[in-house]
């Protein structure tokens, strides 16, 4: 059961999330940064402004962002594999890699986490590993959409049986 003060993080970004599914991310940004100004220990304020900031094309503030809500909350997993492919598009592939190897020590299996690995083993050419990850993540039965994607990546990577 969360705590009182887990419950008022989670009711103080309530809006912003609304806005958010709305697609309205400069608003989204403007309710997070006055949720943050009113309490600078909100782990969700941070995260969801990691979302906006990443939606409006900032990605190192995004990144930042990420970053703060994981300094709050080291087991937020959603945080972390958001941080694993903000760092990836930034060209940092090895903290990519890192945050997403993390994100699977804290959940294994977990399809997610599984996706950033396999990009970011993708993004460092190691095609052998991304094959493993992008496998594992079809195993999880993702949505359609997800699943495509990986399809048409592991059906353009070279064949690697037998190196492995």
């Amino acid at each position: 059961m969360p705590s009182d003060k887990d419950a008022a993080h989670w009711e103080a970004v309530e809006e912003s999330t609304e806005l958010l599914h709305e697609e309205e991310f400069h608003k989204a940004l403007e309710v997070l940064r006055d949720v943050i100004k009113k309490d600078p220990q909100n782990p969700y304020a941070y995260y969801f402004l990691g979302v906006a900031l990443y939606e409006v094309g900032e990605l190192e503030a995004a990144r930042d962002a990420y970053r703060a809500a994981l300094t709050l909350a080291p087991q937020h997993l959603g945080a972390r594999v958001h941080l694993s492919h903000t760092l990836r598009e930034l060209g940092d592939t090895r903290g990519a890699l890192k945050e997403a190897i993390e994100a699977l020590s804290q959940a294994p299996g977990d399809n997610d986490a599984l996706y950033a690995a396999g990009l970011g083993y993708l993004a460092r050419g190691e095609n052998v590993a991304a094959r493993k990850y992008l496998e594992a993540f079809l195993e999880t039965r993702p949505e359609f959409e997800s699943a495509t994607e990986v399809r048409g990546i592991l059906a353009s990577l070279p064949e690697t049986r037998g190196l492995e």
